[in-house]
């Protein structure tokens, strides 16, 4: 039986899931995040939509990155504390690789 995933209507044949799954407490914490991005999204499209100062909408621009940046980096320190790790420790080191290409996604 293949392990596929239903993201959005589209099946997914290549996802992959943490060994250990996160908490429930960091679990919310990002949803919270991601909220809060969303939110501000919302928010840009109701500036265009307003026809607001581009100046404006500029900066808002700039917030959502950093917001989005911000998240990204939590996700990584829990990607090397966990499944990096995890993987080293069962002498998988090619998992080092990956987290360097992650790491250059980020910047």
């Amino acid at each position: 039986m293949s392990e596929e995933k239903t993201i959005a209507g589209d099946t997914c044949a290549q996802c992959r899931h943490k060994q250990t799954p996160r908490e429930a407490g960091e679990q919310k914490k990002l949803q919270s995040r991601i909220n809060r991005i969303i939110g501000q999204l919302k928010g840009i499209q109701g500036m265009i939509d307003d026809n607001r100062y581009c100046g404006d909408i500029l900066i808002q621009i700039g917030a959502v990155e950093s917001a989005l940046r911000s998240l990204g980096y939590v996700i990584l320190e829990d990607h090397m504390m966990s499944c990096v790790a995890e993987s080293v420790q069962q002498g998988d080191t090619q998992i080092l690789a990956e987290a360097v290409e992650l790491m250059k996604k980020l910047k």
